[in-house]
């Protein structure tokens, strides 16, 4: 029974087979995924998805590289939309210094209020980080973040960043990266991860796992992940799938 805490199924990747992309996680034994939608498209994708899959949830939340789009009726509507009871978290949000659609200083301050709305609603956010460690960590901090903490999406950084998270009541999250055969660091910090604050993720369709990279992911493959992650730790498979799921739910607050 995984819980991939991570999906994009409300990508134009999925549009076509959706439905059959689903039915396949489920018989992988994902037994529940939460859809992030990070603008206005994503995130109506995502409202719909989870009315149709009662094994569906969503975030809801704006992407750094559109922040330049966000307007304060947006900020709004996602605080609407929170009330939604099958809406667990506030984001993606964070800070993209790859591309150069939206100046990092928007980015903060997209990031900042995304924050403070998730704080106002006491809901865990998740954080997309970018060749950004130290300022995702610095804005973090200056707001207070720690009072909702959240998760670490796809984390690609360092321990030393890593631990600043873990003090914060952050999870750390990991994806297909940390199946790659030249992923050294993802792996290194990923042995050393409490495993009560250890998540899984696919982020599909985007970062398929070893040896499915350069294809289109997809929820499935998140067993893949959970065996590298329990090679990695120690444990079984069996115990990492069931840990990190009740990790995903007493974070998300699901009964």
């Amino acid at each position: 029974m995984l819980f991939d805490t991570h999906v994009h199924l409300n990508a134009d990747q999925f549009e076509d087979d959706v439905n059959d992309v689903i039915e396949r996680a489920q018989q992988a034994g994902v037994k529940e995924m939460v859809v992030v939608g990070f603008d206005e498209k994503t995130i109506n994708k995502a409202m719909a998805l989870v009315e149709q899959y009662d094994f569906l949830y969503a975030a809801v939340g704006w992407h750094p590289v559109d922040a330049v789009d966000m307007t304060d009726e947006h900020l709004a509507w996602i605080e609407e939309l929170s009330a939604h009871p099958k809406v667990v978290a506030i984001g993606e949000m964070g800070l993209d210094y790859h591309w150069d659609k939206s100046p990092a200083e928007v980015q903060k301050e997209v990031f900042r209020k995304q924050i403070r709305l998730a704080k106002k609603l006491n809901m865990p956010i998740i954080i997309h980080n970018r060749e950004a460690d130290q300022d995702v960590v610095d804005v973090l901090k200056e707001e207070d973040a720690g009072e909702v903490g959240g998760i670490m999406h796809c984390f690609a950084g360092d321990m030393a960043i890593a631990k600043q998270c873990l003090d914060m009541n952050f999870h750390i999250s990991f994806g297909g990266p940390v199946t790659f055969k030249n992923a050294r660091l993802p792996k290194e910090v990923a042995a050393q991860i409490p495993m009560e604050r250890l998540l899984i993720e696919t982020d599909s369709p985007f970062l398929a796992p070893h040896p499915n990279r350069g294809k289109r992911n997809e929820p499935a493959y998140v067993t893949l992940v959970a065996e590298k992650l329990a090679e990695l730790k120690g444990v079984s498979y069996e115990e990492l799938i069931e840990e990190t799921r009740i990790n995903a739910k007493r974070l998300f607050n699901i009964n």
